[in-house]
């Protein structure tokens, strides 16, 4: 079992949605969050939040399910990120879950 963490701008909730339906997750929580920056990032590109300062409204998802969906669902943030060229990538990392109840 992983937990499987995704944050994106709102705009990209379609695409969210379609790659956790592809990955086989259907059981997931949601958030809307604001990221900040408090200071310029020395790569733009790398950069968690948009660029130019002041805040973004995203939205961020979490899942705990098997190691092969979250997984899929990660390849397909990759795949998505390299089609789309967009300013602001999905950002998604995986988690082990050692214990649960």
């Amino acid at each position: 079992m992983k937990i499987l963490i995704v944050t994106w701008l709102k705009e990209y909730l379609k695409d969210v949605a379609r790659i956790f339906k592809q990955s086989n997750i259907d059981v997931f929580s949601t958030n809307e969050i604001t990221g900040h920056r408090n200071s310029a990032a020395a790569n733009l590109l790398e950069d968690w939040f948009a660029s130019g300062g002041g805040d973004a409204d995203s939205m961020m998802i979490f899942t705990f399910t098997p190691a092969a969906n979250a997984e899929t669902g990660l390849e397909l943030i990759k795949d998505h990120n390299k089609t789309t060229h967009a300013d602001f990538p999905i950002r998604a990392f995986i988690m082990p879950v050692e214990k649960a109840v």
